[in-house]
């Protein structure tokens, strides 16, 4: 009886040393994509604010900094983004109409995530690219007139 008990006695321990770091790896696997995630929805939400700060301004630079504001939401951890404020690359080209706001980041992936959007041509030097682009107009088109033409409506001038 003794005979068997000295053969198990270090199975579990065994056991735990190699599942440990498969648990860990799973773990990282579901974590990574929510975190890249994250990022990716947060530059989403940033663009469409900058959008809607951009139908009422046409300081550049105004809606510039409202965007960054927005992204301080991203937590400067290289697996949420990488680069600090400086990575940041906002574009905004507002037509007479329309406007369009793009925002490029970096983000740094562990290993297996990583490989994969390297393979598919989603990384630089710096890192994975997010890229975030939304468009809009700002004047509709069924809407006749110009904005004085209805302020002057409005005024009883018309």
């Amino acid at each position: 009886m003794f005979s068997r008990f000295k053969q198990n006695a270090g199975q579990a321990s065994v056991e735990a040393a190699l599942l440990f770091p498969v648990i860990l790896m799973i773990i990282a696997l579901l974590v990574e994509p929510i975190c890249i995630l994250y990022t990716k929805t947060v530059m989403d939400g940033a663009c469409a604010e900058g959008l809607r700060v951009a139908t009422t301004s046409s300081d550049t630079e105004l809606i510039e900094s409202y965007i960054k504001r927005r992204l301080k939401a991203i937590p400067e951890i290289p697996l949420f983004h990488k680069g600090g404020d400086e990575d940041w690359n906002i574009s905004i080209d507002k037509k007479e109409n329309d406007v369009l706001i793009e925002i490029t980041g970096h983000v740094a992936a562990m290993p297996p995530i990583g490989w994969c959007l390297f393979l598919a041509g989603q990384t630089d030097n710096q890192g994975i690219i997010l890229k975030s682009s939304l468009s809009a107009s700002t004047y509709p088109d069924w809407i006749e007139g110009s904005y004085a033409d209805w302020i002057a409506f409005w005024k009883g001038q018309a």
